[in-house]
């Protein structure tokens, strides 16, 4: 469970940026029983979504894309594919006093019946910081922090970790978490186990999870069909083809075919693609038989994007963990992103209380009853390039922010900013010796 997540001199963010996604008191007798949940032993309610908006270029894909550094950094620094290797971090460039500066990353979650508070701060050459904090009951315990090189571990919860600090086993570019779990130590194994349950899509580069999607139509296949025929595109069956070694396309390059061929050989399903069956009718509307068509050459994207989210989507809901999505309504109508939206506020869909972050231009949603307060975040950048981000919870009653308020109409008047200040185009492409109208 995800309770904050926090970054700091990264990209567009030059001060910190905390999304938090415990609920207000204020908010506690809207959507309560759909849209929180509650983790009793600590006393927290928590919410199952979150929805970021802001104008072109505001900060939304960067805070989805500090979530995915974090993760990516966390599961794979430790490797030796990554001695010697710069860190592919940013920090905010618009300002001289941060650029040199390290960039700053912190979660506070739960995991294993406990709350942790793990983070770190990099430069592209080295962890500069790095902190665990475990609290099992009502008391916060440090278990190791970082300065540098120079390590302060627990003596009896990361005893092993500290064996390996003094054998010089964690590099200046690798996180001491990451080696710790590589080397088996409990308390960093959980902290690694909850970043592989805290996942980061893109909503418009559909192809780096529709592989994953037709990985899970196998076991998933009745309730991704469900979800194809109740969507209204037009998809009465669908199922997903393999390679065979021995019969690849006669097309396919000859290095891409030998390869294909070798991953059969090693047990490997390769997919070939998604086939979809439409329902045929005649002439008096009657339904006659049916066409197959390609996923990929024949479906409307908006389809194909539908279809390559089901798969992470149903597997979040499944294992109840997080999920961040990038311009989620990218090509998808408002509607059918109101019901993505809804399976994770539901009691039935999502048992577990999967979390759900994700970022929009689409006003419709505010409008929809759908969301707390709390649950919808803004980013807006000021006249020096900083992006902040903020919550409408944050409003006053005289600035927009009553429950009963119109959150749609609010936000396209500008009255919680997060909107582009545009020019005149016309005039912009007026010539300069030829009066205006």
């Amino acid at each position: 469970m995800l309770i904050q997540f926090s970054v700091r001199n990264y990209t567009v963010f030059k001060e910190e940026a905390r999304l938090m996604l415990f609920a207000s008191n204020y908010d506690k007798t809207t959507l309560e029983e759909e849209n929180v949940f509650e983790a009793p032993e600590f006393g927290l309610r928590l919410l199952k979504s979150a929805v970021v908006y802001g104008a072109n270029a505001s900060g939304k894909t960067k805070l989805i894309d500090a979530a995915h550094f974090m993760r990516s950094f966390v599961l794979n620094s430790s490797k030796e594919s990554q001695q010697g290797e710069r860190i592919r971090v940013e920090p905010f460039r618009l300002n001289t006093a941060t650029v040199g500066q390290p960039s700053r990353f912190e979660v506070i979650f739960i995991q294993e019946e406990a709350i942790f508070r793990y983070g770190f701060e990099v430069t592209d050459r080295e962890v500069v910081r790095e902190w665990l904090y475990h609290r099992p009951h009502t008391k916060e315990v440090e278990i190791f922090t970082r300065e540098g090189q120079t390590f302060r571990t627990h003596p009896r919860q990361f005893r092993k970790g500290d064996l390996l600090v003094r054998e010089g086993l964690v590099r200046p570019n690798a996180l001491l978490i990451s080696v710790a779990a590589q080397f088996n130590v409990p308390i960093a194994k959980a902290v690694v186990e909850w970043f592989l349950k805290f996942h980061q899509l893109s909503g418009l580069r559909e192809e780096g999870h529709m592989g994953f999607s037709m990985k899970k139509a196998t076991e998933m296949r009745t309730k991704m069909l469900a979800l194809l025929q109740e969507a209204d595109i037009g998809i009465e069956d669908f199922w997903v083809e393999e390679h065979d070694a021995d019969s690849l396309p006669e097309h396919m390059p000859a290095p891409l075919k030998k390869f294909i061929q070798k991953l059969i050989e090693k047990g490997e399903t390769v997919f070939a693609g998604v086939r979809t069956a439409h329902t045929q009718y005649d002439e008096a509307g009657r339904a006659v038989g049916r066409e197959v068509f390609d996923l990929a050459e024949h479906e409307s994207s908006g389809t194909q994007k539908f279809f390559s989210l089901l798969g992470p989507v149903l597997h979040t809901l499944e294992n109840g963990e997080i999920l961040f999505v990038d311009e989620l309504d990218a090509r998808l109508h408002p509607h059918l992103v109101q019901r993505l939206v809804a399976l994770f506020h539901s009691k039935t869909a999502n048992p577990k209380n999967a979390q759900f972050v994700f970022n929009t231009q689409s006003p419709y949603l505010l409008g929809a009853s759908l969301f707390r307060r709390d649950q919808v975040w803004f980013v807006e950048k000021d006249r020096t390039g900083a992006a902040s981000l903020y919550s409408l919870a944050s409003f006053r009653t005289d600035e927009g922010g009553r429950k009963t308020d119109n959150f749609e109409a609010n936000y396209l008047q500008g009255r919680y900013g997060a909107v582009p200040v545009m020019g005149d185009f016309e005039a912009a492409l007026q010539p300069e010796d030829t009066p205006a109208l």
